[in-house]
């Protein structure tokens, strides 16, 4: 019986971190032009997927049906963009 109460416990502790995404309207209104790198990641977590090319870095927090995506140029924001964030 404890042990199933331990696994209810946990599971519920699981879906309310779940549902504490950090892709929101109001994280992405922190967003502005120039923010570093840091900034950005202390706004809205590690990044799910970057790629680089020279000296420019595009990041994805989320999915292709929910996500914010930034672009960097010298570790600064210089483009950011969302889908469905609400």
């Amino acid at each position: 019986m404890m042990s199933r109460i331990r696994l209810m416990a946990a599971l519920s502790l699981l879906l309310m971190l779940l549902g504490c995404s950090k892709l929101t309207q109001e994280n992405y209104a922190k967003l502005k032009m120039g923010l570093g790198y840091g900034e950005v990641v202390t706004i809205l977590g590690k990044p799910d997927s970057c790629s680089e090319a020279l000296f420019a870095k595009s990041c994805v927090w989320g999915d292709e049906q929910k996500n914010i995506t930034v672009n960097f140029a010298g570790d600064r924001v210089v483009l950011f963009t969302s889908t469905n964030i609400r």
